[in-house]
């Protein structure tokens, strides 16, 4: 099984709205973005929240692909706003395993 960060490098999607996800993600706020997003409560770890968010992302892009009268381009671009968020969190946290050997 691949991991959650393989998983997002196999993701593509249209040039024009991953620049304006990665402009976004520069003022990702984890605790504001990820509660609207996924509801209020306690906010689930990274990993977590990557794989709600990235299923989310795949219903929004089935949407925007079938060209559904209830796609939302501004909530697409939120949920990958806080993937991007969520992936660097993640990475940042990662241990460094080729410092290890």
């Amino acid at each position: 099984m691949q991991d959650v960060l393989s998983m997002l490098r196999d993701i593509h999607r249209p040039r024009l709205l991953i620049r304006a996800a990665r402009l976004g993600a520069r003022e990702y706020r984890r605790d504001r973005h990820l509660q609207r997003l996924l509801g209020y409560g306690q906010l689930p770890r990274p990993g977590a929240a990557l794989m709600r968010l990235m299923e989310l992302e795949r219903g929004l892009n089935d949407m925007r692909v079938d060209d559904d009268a209830g796609y939302s381009l501004p909530r697409h671009l939120d949920v990958l706003i806080a993937i991007m968020g969520e992936a660097g969190l993640m990475q940042a946290t990662r241990p460094n395993l080729a410092a290890l050997t």
